[in-house]
């Protein structure tokens, strides 16, 4: 699959800031890794089988979020329908239940329900503060959320963190927000 994709990278989208293959493979398995932080055992803390069992059913799932934002994160709209498409056409390889409306950059996967649902609604519903002036309203779109999403994803697990982006895409706002992001006290 990281083979095809990195294929299908440079050979059938526009990436307005190149990358690497090594690079995008390593960002794929970065974004894995954090979702595995919870399984790794020390002399303290013990995983139970049952836990590992229920990882192991959703490694395709977070394989294929994880290569969803890594393969297919660094094209232009253009580009992300045509690998949209691509990728869709892998789903059954994968064994994956994923819904058939919209793109596979609108869902998030559920580790608790273990269902894909759409990025909006993996938030608790905004409303404005009647007390904030207008300069301090940031209503969150689907941009938002994922990005910092994927941001806190890798923060929490110790991965360094670059927001590329055109102008007016959220960086410095979703950046600000990710400085007052207060780790767990484990880190």
């Amino acid at each position: 699959m990281l083979e095809d994709g990195c294929y299908f990278l440079r050979h059938d989208v526009f990436e307005p800031v190149v990358t690497c293959d090594n690079n995008i493979v390593q960002s794929c398995f970065r974004i894995m890794d954090c979702y595995l932080l919870d399984y790794y055992e020390n002399e303290i803390k013990k995983v139970p089988d049952e836990k590992v069992s229920d990882l192991l059913s959703m490694l395709p799932q977070l394989f294929f979020f994880s290569s969803v934002w890594s393969i297919g994160t660094t094209t232009n709209l253009a580009g992300r329908k045509k690998f949209d498409k691509w990728f869709r056409d892998k789903i059954p390889r994968l064994g994956i239940d994923f819904p058939s409306e919209n793109m596979v950059y609108d869902y998030s996967f559920n580790l608790t329900t273990k269902t894909w649902m759409p990025w909006l609604e993996t938030i608790k519903e905004y409303v404005v503060d009647i007390k904030m002036s207008y300069n301090e309203i940031v209503v969150p779109t689907i941009d938002s959320v994922r990005s910092k999403f994927i941001c806190k994803h890798l923060i929490k697990g110790g991965k360094h963190v670059l927001m590329p982006g055109p102008t007016g895409t959220g960086k410095s706002v979703n950046t600000s927000e990710m400085l007052t992001y207060e780790l767990p006290e484990e880190y």
